[in-house]
């Protein structure tokens, strides 16, 4: 008997693509093998002005984990090299470090973002804007007139999608409901879009894919991240290019209500126009600076209230008094001790590991000298995980370490969940905001329990969150945010 094997013939047109990028895939990966051994050792570079030189390790930022760089910082100290896809890349950690790098943007150092993300979001956004075209956008579009004006609305958000949270049979994926929430408050309160619900997810799943392939390597072939980054932000532009003509021939200029009004406006009174392509980039921007780190951060929050449910009747406790004609902005930050907790949340979770800058000259580091050209990374994790100032063991859940006779509460350089200096968060008071309305809801309506027999396993890269998504039941939903603030 023979044997008859079916045989499909591929095109060379289609195969080759396909081939190069798993070939220079594996060639990468085998570089790394070749010649960087598993076992690290240390070695000086003798670099003046430097005494000691740079202490190195080696070693893949993305390939291993927390653990890892931890103990690196152990053996090695708080600054000390590794490597990512074969480029020399510095970990600086501690307080007094992480100043130097967060101070010394434009002088010693410059912002740096893979090259997928710049093709991606592209060239007209926050990450790629200097000087004062960057500090300008930056105070539009989260000013505090603006955040006054979108707490309401981002209420009334929270208090809706968690409603339905409630409503769900058994348990949700916190983190995958977390996303939702906060997509669905910059879509609707940033940019200001009215979208049907099939029309919202549609948007969320292709911003998601986007996000997803955010930071992946640099080449623009056929099933590679990058091409699929460029297709979902290709996709989103085109929604929003209709978006935007909509809301500019509807446009009323006594009646800014979203973020992206609020760039418009500002360009015009400064007697310039932006162009389709820096709205609909900008737009994208928008969402991004709302959308995960949030969303993780939202997801810490549940998880650590679940371990730690000692704080939420705390929390329940009448605050300080407020009156009726009270700004809610001003009512959220006479919450003494919700501000602790979300600081606490923050701290033994930041959304972002860390951040990444370029050297623009040759400067010495906790007496390590670090080369021009090499990429620095400072680590919000580790900084926050190490810092001295901290009375109670950084490890644990301590809100009350952020209480004002607290010397931690003084501190600036040793909490960074949001970066620092000229290139901090720009969605950083929205965020809060977020959070403690979210808080506030969370223990006004409903209560929490894990849906599993032990706590899911955290992830950190890209962003920090459950591996299992935090499958948890949210259950009743009888008052309303408002009455939280009736009885402060």
């Amino acid at each position: 008997m023979v044997k008859v094997e079916r045989v499909v013939y591929l095109s060379s047109e289609a195969v080759q693509p396909a081939l190069v990028y798993i070939t220079i895939l594996k060639l990468v990966l085998l570089w790394q093998i070749l010649s960087h051994p598993t076992c690290p050792g240390i070695t000086t570079v003798a670099r003046p002005p430097s005494k000691q030189g740079l202490r190195l390790t080696l070693g893949t930022l993305l390939s291993r984990g927390s653990r890892f760089h931890s103990s690196r910082r152990e053996r090695y100290g708080n600054v000390f090299k590794t490597h990512l896809l074969g480029r020399p890349v510095v970990r600086v950690t501690g307080a007094e470090n992480v100043r130097k790098i967060l101070l010394g943007e434009h002088t010693l150092v410059s912002a740096q973002w893979p090259q997928s993300a710049q093709i991606i979001l592209g060239s007209h956004t926050l990450l790629g804007s200097i000087g004062d075209l960057h500090r300008q956008r930056r105070k539009v579009m989260f000013s505090h007139a603006a955040l006054e004006s979108y707490l309401p609305r981002i209420q009334k958000v929270v208090s809706w999608e968690l409603r339905g949270w409630c409503m769900e049979p058994g348990s949700i994926a916190v983190y995958s409901s977390a996303k939702t929430l906060t997509f669905r408050i910059a879509a609707r309160i940033l940019l200001g879009l009215r979208l049907e619900e099939k029309q919202f997810k549609d948007l969320a799943k292709t911003f998601d894919q986007m996000v997803e392939n955010l930071f992946s390597l640099p080449l623009n072939i056929p099933f590679s991240g990058l091409r699929k980054g460029i297709k979902a932000r290709d996709m989103l532009h085109k929604y929003m290019e209709k978006a935007i003509q909509e809301k500019l021939q509807k446009s009323n200029s006594e009646d800014h209500s979203d973020a992206l009004d609020f760039i418009i406006n500002s360009a015009k009174e400064h007697g310039k126009e932006f162009t389709m392509q820096e709205l609909k980039e900008s737009a994208i921007e928008l969402i991004f600076a709302a959308f995960l780190t949030t969303a993780s951060a939202s997801t810490s929050l549940i998880l650590l209230l679940l371990k730690h449910p000692s704080a939420v009747p705390v929390l329940r406790l009448p605050g300080h008094p407020g009156g009726p004609g009270q700004q809610q902005g001003e009512a959220l930050s006479r919450l003494r001790y919700l501000d602790c907790v979300i600081k606490e949340v923050l701290r033994l979770l930041p959304p972002v590991s860390g951040g990444y800058r370029t050297a623009l000259q040759t400067f010495e580091l906790d007496g390590c000298q670090i080369p021009k050209g090499w990429s620095v990374m400072y680590s919000i994790r580790d900084t926050h995980e190490t810092a001295a100032i901290y009375q109670s063991p950084p490890g644990g859940f301590d809100p009350d370490r952020f209480g004002a006779a607290r010397p931690e509460a003084t501190g600036r350089f040793h909490y960074i969940p949001f970066g620092g200096g000229a290139r901090s968060c720009i969605g950083k008071a929205l965020a809060q905001a977020i959070l403690k309305l979210l808080a506030i809801e969370l223990v006004s309506t409903a209560r929490w329990e894990l849906a599993t027999p032990a706590y899911p396993a955290m992830q950190t890269v890209p962003i920090v969150h459950p591996i299992m998504k935090l499958p948890a039941a949210i259950i009743g939903a009888q008052a309303t945010v408002s009455r939280y603030f009736d009885r402060q």
